[in-house]
Order: C-alpha cells, then structure tokens, then sequence
C-alpha cells in the first residue's frame, strides 16, 4: 500500500536519491554549516548556557525520527517518582501550537492542554504519568523554572533534549536505535543525522533501543564501545504492555492479539517496526497502512480503514498508542479500535543504570 505522504525513514536509507541528490547534498551541507557553527558558538561561550535549580537529564538522539525517546522518559520520570523525587518533564511541545512562552500541559494530576495545542508527544506523556508535571516551552529553562517554582521540582528531564544545547545538564543520554542507527549516514535532509556522529561525544552514557528487534545483535553496542570506549552502553527493548480498547475501557494482555485477524495502521518514524511487534504477538494481520511521522488524521482516513477492515474482514483496527492521540477524535466511539501501549525496558545493566542516576544527583547537589 503507498504510504501516505513522504516517508523519510526509507528515503534516508538510500546512499543516492538520484534527480533530487545534487540539491539535497547542497543542503546539507550548508545544514552541517549551521550545525558546526552553532556547536562552535556554545564551546566558546558565545551562547549562553543556562542552569536550573536541580539535576538535569536529557533523553535524546542525534537523527530524526523513532528511537524511542517517548517511552524511555515515561520509565526514567516513573523511576524518579517512585525513588521520591519531585520530577517533571520538559519537551519543546513539537507540532504543538501554543503561543506562550509556557504551556502546563499537565500538573501531574489533572491534563491541561490538548495534542492539537502542545503537541503529540507532550499529551501523551501526560496520559501516562500521573503526579508528574509536563511542561512546554520553546525554551526547556523557562519550563525548568515553571515547574521548580509552581510545583516545587527539582529532577528534570529533558524530552529529546540532546540538540537543546542552551540548557546545562547533569547527564546527557543518547539513544541509538539497533535497527536503523545512522540510516545512510549523511546530515539532513540528504540523510537522517542532526548532528555529524562524533557529537556522540557529548553523551555520558549510550542506550541502545530496540536490541531485540528482527535484526538484533552486538553491531551497534561494538560500534559505540569501540569509538566512545569509555562511556557506558546499555541495551533496551519497547516491550508490548497492553491492548486498549479506549470505547469500552477495556485492557488485555498483548497475548490477546494472538490469532486475531486484524487491520492495523501506523504515522510513527519507523512504522515497520510496529508491524513486526504485532506480527511477533502472532497477530494475522489482513492489511497494514503507513502514514507519515506525525500525520495529521482525518475522519476520512479512519472512514477508509473501517471500509478496508470490513472488506478483509478484520476484526480489529490497531494502532499505535502516540497514533491514537490524533486518532481519537475520529475513533472514540468505535468499539472495534484499540491501541497497543508499549514499556521501554533495560535488558542489561539496570542496575548499574540507576546507580549512575544516584551518583549523579549526590554529584549536583
């Protein structure tokens, strides 16, 4: 099925995209300029860092697109919670149109703002984080200071804050995914990377996503250790958690997709990756539709895929849990529809993972 839209994860897969490759290469050059320049700017002071009252840690990658950011911050901000820490979560609300310089999205107890005005990721974090505030603001330290002095926080984590250079952090954590970790290995938009690789350098630990995927192994791990030797790497997985049945309020185990005949769909980065995990449940799958990262759902759309679940004769129609914050104002009332939610888990080094938090909060204080 064509995928609706520019699907960049595959495009930046591909050494060469032939006519376009002259402009693209252009322009990414002149991004990396930019990039260089700005990074040059920071190491000599030229910018001002900024520093919150508390320990800072930023979760964040160096390309664009699906390593798995979202729920790695639901289970570090969870840990944090459950330690007893007054933790908030801080994102740049992206795709999210809110106009002031701060934006509660929630104040851990009650949702404020909806996906359309803070932006996919922010309302879905704070779905799942309960008594934990999520705040929005072009600048991460006027959200620090929002949380700090309304909620009195003093732990926070940076949503995909690795390219957030203007904001001073304890620890820098860098997710590379197993999968697809540099893509063609160009700066975009010729290829997938933010920044040139060795900016890795900035990280004080690497996590490695998706270590169990179809493809899993020591590439990726081997390749971090052996150029970034000193630095901790841990391996991770996004493990299925659960089937949502938002209409009836209804939750089963993963297992319940196993044998059901079901039409799924996803607008995530990398929505191949949600296919396999629904084929690894042994869901039968009748039809699978891609749309673009962050595809704005329309009530057509989701009329279409009822149409084509009642042609294959599915049962269901799933999707992702980040897809069914745009869906759900088009799918609410339809029983038949469900998302998959997902935990994102350490397979390795736990232990020492959390100890390296510890350390680093008796470090700031």
């Amino acid at each position: 099925m064509k995928i609706l839209g520019p699907q960049w994860s595959q495009f930046h897969q591909k050494e060469s995209p032939g006519l376009w490759s002259p402009l693209l290469t252009l322009s990414s050059i002149l991004y990396g300029l930019g990039v260089r320049l700005r990074l040059w700017a920071y190491e000599c002071g030229l910018f001002k860092r900024e520093y919150l009252p508390g320990f800072v840690v930023s979760i964040g990658n160096i390309t664009a697109g699906g390593t798995g950011k979202t729920p790695a911050v639901v289970m570090l901000a969870q840990w944090a919670r459950n330690e007893g820490h007054p933790v908030a979560v801080l994102s740049r609300g992206y795709g999210g149109k809110y106009r002031t310089k701060v934006l509660e999205v929630s104040d851990g107890n009650r949702i404020k703002a909806g996906p359309e005005q803070a932006g996919d990721e922010p309302y879905l974090l704070a779905t799942r984080l309960s008594g934990i505030p999520v705040i929005v603001s072009k600048k991460r330290f006027l959200a620090g200071l929002f949380a700090h002095e309304r909620h009195g926080c003093n732990f926070f984590i940076l949503d995909d804050g690795f390219q957030h250079l203007e904001l001073k952090r304890d620890l820098n954590l860098a997710l590379v995914d197993a999968i697809n970790p540099l893509g063609n290995g160009h700066l975009l938009p010729l290829g997938p990377l933010r920044e040139p690789v060795d900016q890795l350098a900035r990280a004080n630990a690497y996590i490695v996503t998706r270590c169990n995927g179809p493809s899993p192994g020591e590439m990726v791990p081997g390749f971090l250790k052996g150029k970034f030797s000193s630095l901790p790497v841990f391996c991770a997985d996004h493990v299925p958690e659960s089937v949502v049945f938002p209409h009836s309020c209804e939750v089963y185990v993963p297992e319940f997709l196993k044998g059901k005949r079901i039409l799924a769909f996803a607008g995530i980065a990398e929505p191949e990756s949600f296919k396999q995990t629904l084929m690894g449940l042994g869901a039968d799958i009748a039809y699978f539709r891609r749309f673009r990262d962050h595809y704005r759902f329309k009530r057509g759309d989701i009329h279409a895929l009822i149409q084509m679940k009642e042609k294959q004769g599915a049962e269901y129609v799933i999707t992702t849990e980040k897809d069914w914050v745009r869906v759900s104002p088009f799918a609410a009332d339809r029983p038949d529809m469900a998302y998959l939610s997902i935990n994102f888990e350490l397979m390795s080094g736990q232990d020492e993972f959390f100890r390296m938090i510890k350390d680093g909060i008796k470090g700031s204080v």
